[in-house]
């Protein structure tokens, strides 16, 4: 049967915010098979991962988390840093973790880090399921890769942050700490896991066809009009008032979309940099997105108020819940940095929704740069301003 606990800590000495960190979440468990690690960039990581691993002997994933954390004490944050832990501890569940930094071909890149998984797992089988943390750039390469060795395994997970896009993330992967690149837990168990990758942004009557793209996230025109003025007009603003951060700003209750083949899911595409006339790398008025888009497909404004954000969160869980047929043992909570950019100071009302939704089950929320998973008979994929929540069956 699987258990699950959290523990976290604000020590401003970041060994001992590791130790203290690990020693809860460990506490009492003699079967700890795998530890979610989310730190901050104000940490000392090496010495965080350090105090974890003077607590536990089993393998450490996960990323820096965007301005905090949240865990059923509430919303943990501080100036010195955080970490929280989630120990997953069960006798019959093998996990295999690996990771590389970034190379010449990221798709290569994800085919080595699955191989080395397997291989750590020792198995020749494909997982379960999968968790994936990478740097806010090729998770879409990196995704392909590590399904070129597994097959289309059901994925969870999110992108590393900071707190100010400033490319000071760091993956870690036991005692790796890499700033560019990708990791995986490879998760061989019977027991149930479920996933809500959801949006939940409402569709508006604003879409057209994507009709150019550069370097993969760099919308040119929609229609065959420059992208950044499309937006303008659709969301009723000046260009000029888009230009550079303040459309990630601007964008957050407003992003962009696109459909899976099916119909069954809204990938959002966060509108991250406008990009005004003389730029030298993209045509002129173009939109830098955070994850991918093709030529050809549609693309769709969406909307949601920061109340709709708020309340998000809860039924997101009430329905990852709903997926599961045994009783929950722990939740891993991705929720978008962007998102909670938007929320600003009425974070803590996200916590009272996850803590009302959990119902005494341990989880802890990281706040990523992207979020990964898939939905009903849809493919994996990457967004952004997205939930990816992920519950963990006790059987």
């Amino acid at each position: 049967m699987l258990k699950s606990k959290v523990g976290y800590s604000i020590n401003p000495d970041s060994f001992m915010m590791g130790l203290e960190s690990a020693k809860d979440s460990c506490k009492d468990f003699t079967n700890v098979k795998l530890n979610f690690l989310f730190t901050s960039v104000k940490s000392n990581i090496k010495k965080v991962v350090k105090g974890v691993q003077s607590a536990t002997m089993a393998p450490i994933i996960g990323c820096t988390s965007s301005g905090g954390i949240i865990v059923p004490d509430g919303y943990i944050t501080s100036e010195e840093g955080f970490a929280g832990v989630l120990s997953l501890n069960d006798p019959d569940m093998v996990v295999g973790v690996a990771c590389h930094e970034a190379g010449r071909n990221a798709r290569a890149v994800g085919r080595k880090v699955a191989i080395e998984a397997v291989e750590n797992a020792r198995t020749t089988r494909a997982p379960a399921y999968f968790y994936m943390v990478a740097s806010p750039k090729e998770e879409e390469e990196y995704l392909m890769g590590i399904q070129d060795v597994i097959g289309r395994v059901p994925m969870f997970g999110g992108s590393a942050a900071d707190d100010t896009v400033e490319g000071n993330w760091k993956i870690i992967c036991n005692d790796k700490i890499i700033n560019d690149g990708v990791a995986v837990a490879f998760f061989y168990t019977d027991n149930e896991i479920a996933t809500s990758f959801t949006g939940a942004y409402r569709e508006t009557d604003n879409r057209g066809l994507i009709t150019k793209v550069e370097n993969d996230r760099t919308l040119v025109t929609i229609d065959g009009i420059s992208a950044l003025k499309k937006y303008a007009h659709w969301t009723n603003v000046s260009p000029n008032s888009l230009i550079g951060q303040n459309l990630l700003i601007a964008s957050i209750t407003k992003p962009l979309g696109i459909k899976d083949p099916l119909g069954n899911l809204t990938v959002i595409r966060h509108p991250m940099f406008g990009n005004d006339m003389g730029t030298k790398t993209t045509s002129d008025d173009t939109i830098t997105l955070g994850n991918k888009v093709v030529e050809g497909t549609a693309i769709i404004q969406l909307e949601a108020t920061v109340e709709e954000l708020i309340h998000s969160t809860g039924n997101t869980l009430k329905e990852v819940k709903r997926k599961l047929y045994a009783d929950p043992a722990a939740y891993i909570l991705i929720h978008c940095g962007g998102r909670k950019l938007g929320i600003g100071n009425r974070i803590d009302e996200v916590h009272k929704q996850l803590v009302k939704e959990a119902k005494g089950v341990p989880f802890i929320t990281a706040f990523t740069f992207g979020e990964y998973g898939y939905d009903e008979h849809s493919s994996n994929i990457c967004g952004g301003l997205m939930l990816s929540f992920t519950a963990f069956g006790k059987n």
